[in-house]
């Protein structure tokens, strides 16, 4: 979907990102620079419709000529609903000459997630004068092994229900009042047969794979 707006808030976000300066390493400075501006140009320019009409004339006279007018441009990718429940898929493999390589770097993540820096302004599901879209960690994914073979692991964490998020899946109502803290339960490790009860600390420091996050609104 193309829209026009004011270029001086097409780019802006729900939260200030530069205050953020994340950390190298982490699942907010992989946000980060998914998000950043990307300037198009030379062999990237954008085909701008307005700028062919104004040159060539109307759109009905371009099909014939095949004339086309491209400019510099700034693409940006933000989010602008932020989901019920939030899944993470890092990117754990690489290419070593023809061969791939698994990743085994540590990438650090949050109990409680906020996603407002990475949300354009006029994000949906938001209530009006929040600034922040705060997501509790409530699952991960974890893999031990090489590329050619391993094991799948879990954590997940067995808490109380969250009734607001039940109110937005089920009826799309979300509270102007915000829950900042992280759904209080305990973490158990999954492999297989075998499930064990752990700590959030623990937790953290697994080599994630896949993460869940849930809303708090």
């Amino acid at each position: 979907e193309v829209s026009t707006e004011d270029p001086e808030t097409a780019f802006c976000t729900l939260a200030n990102r530069e205050d953020l300066n994340p950390e190298e390493g982490s699942i907010y400075h992989c946000l980060y620079q998914f998000t950043c501006n990307e300037k198009l140009t030379e062999t990237n320019k954008l085909l701008c419709d307005v700028c062919t009409q104004r040159h060539y004339g109307p759109k009905n006279h371009l099909k014939s000529e095949n004339k086309y007018v491209y400019t510099n441009a700034k693409k940006q990718m933000l989010i602008s609903l932020p989901p019920p429940i939030l899944t993470f898929h890092l990117k754990r493999f690489q290419q070593a000459g023809f061969n791939l390589r698994k990743v085994n770097r540590h990438i650090k993540f949050p109990d409680v997630l906020d996603l407002a820096p990475f949300c354009t302004a006029k994000c949906k599901n938001v209530g009006e004068g929040n600034t922040k879209v705060l997501y509790s960690l409530y699952g991960v994914v974890e893999h031990s092994g090489t590329m050619r073979s391993g094991h799948y692991t879990a954590y997940a964490k067995v808490r109380s229900m969250n009734r607001h998020l039940s109110d937005l899946v089920l009826r799309g109502q979300y509270p102007q009042a915000l829950e900042t803290e992280p759904v209080k339960g305990q973490w158990f490790h999954i492999s297989d047969t075998h499930v064990q009860a752990v700590s959030a600390a623990k937790v953290l420091s697994s080599q994630a794979y896949l993460l869940f996050y849930e809303r708090l609104l």
